[in-house]
């Protein structure tokens, strides 16, 4: 997938739909909608088809369409008046995420597993006009004493919505606030806005016109021919639809690709392989912790997985020996990867087939719209295949944290430069390897997990004098959360439901280690989270 490719150069010249050209410094589509609104209409056309599965329900793009109108007319917002949605996966999360860009609102997704002060400090992060939430995420608000208005799922007209007129809103214009935590502990929220979301589903949208060209172009068929014969994609769902994967590669894409989305609320790999099979699931996409489950379940169970033709990976690092497995488990399918953040509106790199084959170790090859270098400790631009930390430019870089200047500054300079925190190289046909973490986060089952945050709530604990939370290597969750304590008349159980209190509950360490001694440092002072990985065992008693 390189701009030398004769068919990206006949996709992206000057008149078709995925032009691609500069302006203010950067390639952009320049035939781009102006608005995640306007693209998002597009997908109408697909009309009668099947979008969304959610159980015993199924609703059609037409039908979807109709309920989305609906609410976005009877929205009580002004154009740019921010909207929360606080909810699990369901038909309802979606229509309400479209109804708020039909109604020119900011979409504010935030994490629906959090503990009740978590989910009100993220809601009043951003001073909302409207809460959209589930009947659970209502009361977990309700019992957080948050005491702005909460329009209800269940309350959600059905029809309605004749003769309303969009308000105007630009590219520039925020569409979508996500959140993170950040090394601090802080709550933070990326905004995106609407010409990063477009950009980025039209890059989605590219990268599966390449993939389909180049099946074809194997076959020994046109790509329209492939097509015509094709069954309507099916995508399983897994990710929350407040991640950024969730909301762009499970919901948005396939909704403009007239592909059918089946809902799972929850992860349960016995499920997944159900809905796989009844469905005829083309396309899974989870974190690696997913893909051994269902790997492992559909073993023990000899389950139908024929219908899949591609299975990607993303969150964290695709171990080869999964990778081998999974191929072998599923052979006529095409595996793939990518690398990407909430800061980017998703992947800035991503490879699929041959392509990830070639370089399977990598994360992906960087797609053509970004520019991604790799600086040293003094900022200098290092050569191919020596890893420093990962700095990225492009039309999808977000426009900053919300109501954070200063910790915006630190990652995003003048010039849109964005600082990743993440450790890696490139080779010299621009794959990239991640090698290393630059912030202190453990990704755990695909979760990002900010070790500064557990510590803060640890510490919130009057008998814990010191404490560190860091990551341990973990077969099926790529690395484990645990924690050390210096701490007087504390259990393991205690520290661990204490976490599990304030915080979502997959973020309190899997193990806690209590110490007698001081934690170790190093030379300027900070605790020497290296050794403590070395001092595991016997921290945690098992040696």
């Amino acid at each position: 997938m390189t701009k030398t490719d004769p068919f990206l150069t006949e996709l992206t010249a000057p008149d078709m739909p995925f032009a691609i050209g500069e302006r203010r410094g950067m390639r952009r589509f320049t035939n781009a909608p102006p608005t995640l609104d306007a693209l998002i209409e597009s997908a109408r056309r697909h009309g009668s088809a099947t979008f969304l599965v959610e159980g015993g329900a199924r609703l059609t793009f037409d039908e979807v369409f109709a309920r989305r109108d609906a609410l976005a007319a009877a929205l009580p917002i002004a154009s740019g008046d921010r909207v929360v949605i606080c909810m699990r996966n369901r038909a309802a999360w979606m229509i309400g995420f479209l109804a708020v860009m039909r109604a020119g609102g900011v979409a504010v997704l935030v994490n629906s597993r959090g503990a009740p002060e978590e989910l009100r400090a993220a809601v009043e992060e951003c001073s909302p006009a409207l809460v959209l939430a589930d009947r659970e995420r209502a009361a977990l608000l309700d019992q957080s004493g948050f005491g702005g208005a909460i329009l209800r799922a269940k309350d959600f007209p059905l029809e309605g919505g004749a003769g309303f007129v969009p308000p105007s809103r630009g590219a520039d214009d925020p569409a979508a606030i996500l959140f993170t935590s950040g090394t601090t502990g802080r709550v933070k929220g990326a905004v995106l806005t609407h010409g990063n979301m477009v950009t980025a589903l039209m890059s989605v949208q590219l990268s599966g016109l390449m993939v389909l060209h180049d099946v074809a172009r194997r076959l020994g068929l046109a790509p329209e021919q492939l097509l015509a014969g094709a069954p309507q994609a099916g995508v399983l769902l897994v990710y929350p639809l407040f991640h950024i994967s969730g909301l762009v590669s499970a919901f948005l894409s396939p909704l403009l690709a007239g592909s059918k989305v089946v809902v799972m609320r929850r992860w349960d790999a016995d499920e997944a392989l159900r809905l796989i099979a009844v469905e005829r699931i083309s396309m899974f996409t989870g974190v690696p912790t997913m893909l051994w489950d269902v790997l492992h379940r559909a073993k023990l169970s000899e389950a139908d997985l024929s219908s899949l033709t591609n299975i990607a990976s993303g969150g964290q690092a695709l171990p080869i020996n999964l990778l081998d497995a999974m191929r072998e488990f599923c052979p006529g399918a095409a595996m793939g990867t990518g690398y990407g953040m909430t800061e980017t509106a998703g992947t800035v790199a991503m490879a699929v087939g041959d392509d990830f084959m070639r370089r399977r170790a990598s994360a992906g090859r960087v797609l053509d719209l970004y520019e991604l270098r790799i600086e040293g400790p003094g900022g200098e631009q290092l050569p191919p295949g020596e890893a420093g930390e990962i700095v990225v430019r492009g039309p999808t870089v977000m426009q900053g944290y919300w109501n954070r200047p200063e910790e915006t500054a630190e990652v995003l300079s003048a010039d849109g430069w964005l600082h990743t925190g993440d450790i890696g190289y490139v080779d010299d046909e621009n794959y990239i390897f991640i090698v290393d973490r630059k912030k202190d986060m453990v990704i755990s089952g695909g979760e990002n997990i900010y070790c500064a945050e557990v510590e803060r709530v640890m510490s919130l604990l009057p008998e814990v004098g010191e404490c560190a939370a860091f990551g341990m290597p973990d077969e099926r969750l790529g690395e484990r959360l645990v924690a050390v304590v210096v701490a007087s008349g504390l259990d393991e159980d205690c520290i661990r439901h204490h976490v599990g209190e304030h915080l979502a509950r997959y973020k309190a360490p899997v193990r806690v280690g209590v110490s007698k001694e001081p934690l170790p440092r190093n030379p300027i002072g900070k605790i020497d989270k290296n050794r403590l990985r070395a001092l595991w065992p016997h921290l945690a008693g098992d040696q």
